[in-house]
C-alpha cells in the first residue's frame, strides 16, 4: 500500500497488523469487522462495548458511528472509526439462518453473541471523517461486495477462475476471451430485458442505454 491509497477488505483483512500497516504507509482501509480477530479499546485502553453499543441501533437503515482504538505490538493505539448500519428484517433471518447451518455442519455450539452481531454490518475504518460519513463508509464496502458477486459470476459461468496456461502472452489471450464472453453475455441480457416484436431497440426509444453491465 502507498500513501493516498484507499482500500475496502473483506473481514479476513481485519486485524490489528495490518490496520497499523496501512496507517504507517499513509493508507486509508475500511475492512468488515472480525470482533473475533480484533481487539476494540476506548481512548483510555479499556474494552469497547460493543453489544451495548449496537442495542441502541432498533431500526432498520440506522447508522451509527464509534471512535475505537486498536493497539498492536506496543505501538500507539491507531484511532479508527466503527461504522454500523442495521439490516432489515429479511437480511438478519437470511443471516442467522446461515449461521445456525453453518454451525450445525460444524458441529460447533453457535455463540448467542454471533447471531445478535449478525443483525448489524460493522466495518472499521481509517478513511478521513471530513471527506467520508459513516454512511459513505458503508457505501464503498457495499461497492466491494458488489464487485465481489461479480467475479462469483465470472468464476461459476465462464469459469474465470481457471487458468490453464503458463506463458504471460497466452494467458493474457485467454483472458481477454473470456472477459469478452461475459461482457457480451451481459449485452445480451439487457436487452432481453426489453425484448420488442421487431427484433431491434427503435431509434425513436428513450431512457436509458444498452450497455455492458461489467
Amino acid at each position: 500500500m502507498r500513501a493516498g491509497d484507499q482500500g475496502v477488505a473483506d473481514r479476513g483483512y481485519c486485524h490489528a497488523r495490518g490496520l497499523h500497516y496501512a496507517a504507517q504507509q499513509g493508507a486509508a482501509l475500511t475492512v468488515r469487522l472480525n470482533a473475533q480477530g480484533i481487539r476494540l479499546q476506548q481512548a483510555d485502553g479499556s474494552a469497547f462495548e460493543l453489544e451495548a453499543r449496537l442495542q441502541s441501533l432498533c431500526h432498520t437503515g440506522q447508522v451509527a458511528e464509534w471512535p475505537v482504538w486498536i493497539a498492536h505490538d506496543g505501538r500507539p493505539a491507531l484511532a479508527v472509526r466503527l461504522c454500523v448500519v442495521r439490516k432489515t428484517k429479511a437480511a438478519i433471518a437470511l443471516t442467522q439462518a446461515k449461521l445456525r447451518r453453518e454451525a450445525t455442519k460444524n458441529g460447533s455450539q453457535l455463540q448467542p453473541e454471533t447471531l445478535f452481531s449478525a443483525q448489524y454490518v460493522l466495518v472499521l475504518s481509517t478513511f478521513v471523517a471530513a471527506a467520508f460519513s459513516a454512511g459513505q463508509v458503508l457505501e464503498a464496502y457495499r461497492y466491494r461486495w458488489q464487485i465481489e458477486l461479480v467475479f462469483k459470476r465470472l468464476k461459476q459461468i465462464v469459469q474465470l477462475g481457471h487458468l490453464p496456461k503458463r506463458q504471460d502472452d497466452s494467458a493474457q489471450a485467454w483472458l481477454y476471451g473470456k472477459v469478452f464472453v461475459a461482457l457480451l453475455t451481459e449485452k445480451l441480457l439487457a436487452h432481453a430485458r426489453a425484448i420488442s416484436p421487431w427484433g431491434f431497440v427503435s431509434p425513436e426509444a428513450t431512457g436509458a442505454q444498452f450497455v455492458a453491465g461489467i
